[in-house]
């Protein structure tokens, strides 16, 4: 990776085109620097590169730095409470704006939307900050509906007005994977109910809208291991999805950024929890096929967790914007990548092959007209000089050509028709597939009640068996009363056989006695 030392007399045009494609460069801006930091925020507007916040040797930052590309020069912007937010009071605060770390930065109206991110100030739900860039004015936004619990390390993607926030840890280290959306417009929560299965709970990974339709997720960590899987979300149906990528060989990882330029998703940094991630990779969004843009040492800035990653274009030239992160140690430098331009491409249309025959069918039977048109209009044209018997060989060719253009124009017919039937064979598909569709949903749901079902029955079984288990128990001690019961009576009847030949024997003693 190359270093551009660029001096007070430079601008940035002049480094744009000494610059290489594709290739990593430290911009060293001149005169002071912002404190180094990582799992801040950033956002390029006008120009201009605004890092909020972030975190550094465990405390938590509530500056605001700009970096100027112009005059390649930073700045603190001052910022100033507005006095009509009314929830204010309900935060202590001790600069207009809260210090925080692993929050979510989007460019909204005239300004900035900080969202969500951990602070010292013990919120139970998701904030909301605005920062005006025209008058620096910073206020907090009261939103309302199901508002999320607040949490760091999620993302926020932005898809026309509305805010879609997933995953993230909460501040009992509880991780998430609920998805809410925001309405800029009225400020409103609402939770999103998941048709089918959402992506594993996790924090510190990516996310980037394409298309306006679907919403990707990539990688992030969990509390012991880190992902490398993607995860679309089909806006339309709200149904998540894992496609399937072709190309390069994707390392797991979690704090790194992301940013979307064209049909290309531009991945930089993020590590293991043992390593920094070396690789720029790249994922092709309309082929789902991942590439390697560049590299850059194991130590280097670039291979660092919690930095963050920006696109913008100057002069002309798409550029990738890198700021901070932590490798070992802090960083604050600015990096820049220089997007190399692609060829245009023309856009293939789809087609089954049944389409595609009856296309190339009128196709070919419209050229074939056509050239018959062309053969009349010229055969209009023969010189009446000619002899009857080419008059009459142009009227039978004329004839001929008239007989094959009836029988292409029964032909597009016969294409028009089957592209109809085939139409309806579709139509009659997509009927059958709602009806299976919902037979397998109400059979779903009768295996569900089975299920329930069978659980209760197998709770009573259990309960039953218990109960044998005690009868048996009460059996056997009542077999042990009934023998100890007969011991009894059985002394009892000795002992009454032993008392009454004691009587006779008293007797018959005493009639020996008076008989001497």
């Amino acid at each position: 990776m190359d270093a551009t030392d660029v001096s007070e007399n430079s601008d940035i045009t002049a480094f744009i085109s000494l610059a290489s494609y594709d290739q990593w460069f430290s911009l060293c801006p001149s005169g002071w620097c912002p404190p180094s930091r990582y799992k801040h925020a950033t956002e390029i507007v006008n120009e201009k590169l605004y890092v909020i916040g972030g975190s550094r040797n465990g405390r938590y930052l509530s500056d605001v730095q700009v970096f100027d590309f112009r005059t390649l020069k930073w700045s603190t912007l001052s910022l100033k409470v507005d006095n009509d937010s009314s929830e204010l009071e309900k935060i202590n605060l001790e600069n207009a704006f809260p210090a925080v770390a692993d929050h979510s930065l989007v460019k909204w109206e005239k300004g900035l939307l900080v969202v969500a991110g951990h602070t010292k100030e013990l919120s139970d739900n998701v904030t909301v900050w605005s920062i005006d860039l025209d008058t620096n004015n910073c206020s907090l936004v009261q939103t309302n509906g199901k508002i999320p619990i607040a949490r760091g390390g999620q993302s926020a993607t932005l898809v026309g007005s509305k805010l879609f926030l997933f995953g993230g840890e909460d501040r009992k280290r509880h991780l998430l994977n609920d998805l809410h959306i925001l309405d800029l417009t009225t400020m409103t929560w609402d939770e999103i109910e998941i048709k089918n299965t959402s992506p594993a709970p996790r924090f510190d990974h990516t996310a980037a809208v394409y298309g306006d339709q679907y919403l990707l997720i990539f990688g992030g960590s969990s509390h012991s291991t880190c992902f490398n899987d993607l995860h679309l979300l089909d806006l339309l149906t709200m149904e998540w999805s894992q496609p399937q990528t072709q190309g390069a060989y994707v390392t797991p990882r979690g704090g790194h950024a992301s940013t979307i330029v064209d049909e290309n998703w531009y991945i930089v940094g993020g590590g293991d929890n043992m390593s920094g991630a070396t690789e720029t990779i790249v994922l092709n969004i309309s082929k789902f096929v991942w590439s390697m843009a560049t590299s850059v040492g194991n130590r280097e800035p670039l291979a660092s967790e919690g930095l963050t990653l920006c696109s913008t274009m100057i002069d002309g030239e798409k550029l990738l914007i890198a700021f901070g992160g932590y490798n070992g140690k802090y960083n604050n430098e600015v990096f820049v990548l220089k997007i190399k331009p692609k060829e245009p491409i023309r856009p293939r249309l789809l087609q089954s092959p049944a389409a595609a025959a009856a296309a190339a069918s009128v196709t070919a039977a419209y050229a074939i007209i056509a050239a018959t048109d062309e053969k009349n209009n010229s055969s209009k044209n023969i010189d009446d000089s000619n002899s009857k018997s080419n008059h009459e060989s142009a009227q039978n060719d004329t004839d001929s050509l008239k007989a094959e253009t009836k029988i292409l124009k029964s032909r597009i017919v016969e294409v028009r028709d089957e592209k109809s039937r085939i139409q309806a064979r579709i139509d009659e598909l997509n009927i059958s597939h709602t009806e299976l569709l919902k037979e397998l949903q109400s059979v779903q749901s009768q295996l569900a009640a089975e299920s329930a079902r069978c659980l209760k029955l197998e709770t009573n079984i259990a309960q039953i068996q218990k109960s044998l288990v005690s009868f048996s128990s009460l059996e056997n001690e009542l077999e042990v009363l009934r023998h100890q019961k007969s011991q009894m009576e059985q002394e009892t009847v000795d002992a009454q056989k032993q008392r009454s030949g004691g009587v006779w024997q008293w007797l018959s003693g005493t009639t020996q006695n008076s008989e001497q």
